[in-house]
């Protein structure tokens, strides 16, 4: 079935945790399931771009900042038992960036170290994607050092969550950096 709205444009007002609530100039509101690092704010205008999800119990919206992340959404679509929801679950645990990175050096292991996401899981993105992912913009690896991937383990079994572990981490790796400079530096951060 063709994917009926791909795009929404209006002013939020309702947030939640994984959804937004838009109304449009026709008075309409339309729940739409975002990210978790949707850029909005109550009574923000926005714009999205869309998945529309017809199951046999439910019309759903999913929401994206930008073309890219949507197309990226809907490849993960295309893995065998990866469903809107749990597409958008690996978007909130793993950037974009993130994902292309560990397609392109055919490296599970790299997106479920960094990511949070599990071991099977990984490779399934990385196995399904390795031929799907060169339509999509490419993006330069980032090249991490030991002690910033040393650094990073140190502070998921701290419990950190991931993402803030990673935003934090490549705010502070210098040249010089050493794990425990980076752990300790990280910690006031956190």
């Amino acid at each position: 079935m063709a994917n009926m709205i791909r795009s929404i444009t209006g002013t939020v007002t309702r947030r939640h945790e994984h959804t937004l609530v838009i109304e449009t100039t026709t008075g309409l509101g339309y729940l739409v399931f975002v990210s978790l690092h949707a850029p909005a704010r109550m009574h923000d205008s926005i714009h999205l771009y869309t998945h529309h999800a017809i199951r046999e119990t439910a019309s759903d919206l999913y929401g994206f900042a930008t073309y890219s992340e949507l197309e990226l959404f809907e490849l993960l679509l295309t893995i065998p038992k990866v469903g809107p929801k749990s597409a958008l679950q690996i978007m909130n645990q793993a950037s974009s960036e993130l994902i292309h990175e560990a397609v392109g050096l055919q490296d599970a292991a790299h997106l479920s170290k960094l990511s949070g996401i599990g071991k099977k899981t990984a490779e399934k993105i990385v196995i399904s994607l390795q031929d799907k992912l060169p339509t999509l913009p490419q993006v330069t690896p980032t090249v991490r050092s030991h002690a910033y991937q040393d650094a990073f383990d140190t502070l998921i079994t701290l419990g950190y969550e991931p993402t803030a572990i990673r935003t934090t981490l490549d705010a502070l790796e210098t040249s010089d950096s050493t794990t425990s400079s980076l752990v300790k530096e990280a910690l006031q951060k956190l």
